[in-house]
């Protein structure tokens, strides 16, 4: 006798363009952000931790910038890799008119007008200690560290940055900085927060692509960066940073952090960002290269799982990649 099941879910999936129709969530070409690294040499250099991705010079970065743009990428994100000997223990660096990061944004911009450039703002890749910001007594001063924040990101929205985004996790510094922009002239700078930056051991490719590690051992940023055993906290930073003026939050890292994705996206309208930070890139290439894992569709399926938690942005270096193949 023929079983009566009245509801077989598996009707809607006896073929692929049935499986589109119902689809529930799809990966964009515009949903992608492209970090990328710069320094001030004539030529690129690897970064080992993570393969495919280098170092570009000034030269590589607007190429890059064009491959961007010819794909569709909407919006890239620049992160600068600045030489030891510039270092100091305040990252003065970052405020002289010589900085790399400003030199690159300027010429992004005038080669593609239309390309979303975002640039971080915090000192660690300025800093000598590592840290995003000003040490006092061994400790980063928050107020001291919002008050430098501020100059940085007038500074790189002079320089044309489309949005500055605070990375640091201090208190208070959305606010501070939004006026900071209002009041150089800036009110059209966007602010994408790193609302809900976990401090997390996925960070470590990146620290070695930009050389904020220092020493043989990772320094603690625990005493700023989010407990990672925590979703609420989480929720209320994102709160904070978009009663403060935020345009955009966003959750770092994201595939292990993929509840405290849905959580902030079940509370707040605001666009929503997240990191798929070096470490889930890594060892995705890692895992493939020993022959564990389908390379191209693990990571896609870990880009639309960002998506289906609530993301509407993704930072991940598959961008290029993953937007040739869509």
């Amino acid at each position: 006798m023929e079983q009566k099941i009245p509801h077989r879910l598996r009707r809607n999936r006896r073929s692929e363009n049935i499986r589109r129709l119902v689809r529930e969530t799809s990966l964009a070409v515009e949903d992608l952000i492209w970090p990328l690294f710069v320094h001030d040499h004539p030529h690129d250099t690897s970064v080992e931790s993570m393969p495919g991705v280098s170092r570009l010079s000034p030269d590589s970065l607007l190429r890059a910038c064009e491959r961007a743009a010819r794909l569709g990428i909407p919006a890239v994100a620049i992160f600068p890799c600045i030489d030891t000997a510039l270092k100091d223990a305040s990252g003065s660096y970052a405020f002289g008119p010589d900085n790399l990061l400003f030199h690159a944004v300027r010429e992004v911009k005038n080669q593609f007008p239309d390309l979303v450039v975002i640039t971080d703002v915090a000192l660690d890749p300025y800093t000598s200690h590592g840290h995003d910001g000003v040490l006092e007594g061994g400790d980063v001063d928050n107020d001291a560290t919002v008050a430098v924040l501020c100059r940085l990101a007038v500074l790189e929205a002079a320089a044309g940055s489309d949005f500055v985004a605070p990375s640091d996790m201090m208190d208070g510094r959305v606010g501070a900085i939004r006026r900071a922009l209002d009041e150089a002239g800036f009110q059209q700078t966007g602010i994408l927060s790193y609302a809900a930056k976990y401090c997390s051991a996925y960070y470590g490719p990146f620290r070695d692509a930009v050389g904020s590690k220092v020493g043989k051992d990772a320094i603690s940023k625990s005493g700023y960066q989010m407990d990672p055993a925590n979703v609420r906290e989480a929720v209320r930073e994102v709160e904070l940073d978009l009663a403060e003026g935020a345009d955009i939050v966003m959750v770092k890292p994201a595939g292990p952090y993929l509840d405290v994705i849905r959580a902030v996206r079940e509370r707040i309208d605001a666009p929503l960002a997240a990191y798929q930070v070096s470490g889930e890139y890594a060892q995705i290439h890692a895992a493939a290269r020993l022959g564990w894992l389908d390379y191209e569709r693990v990571r896609d399926e870990s880009l639309l799982a960002i998506k289906r938690a609530g993301a509407d942005m993704i930072l991940t270096y598959f961008a290029p990649e993953v937007a040739a193949a869509l």
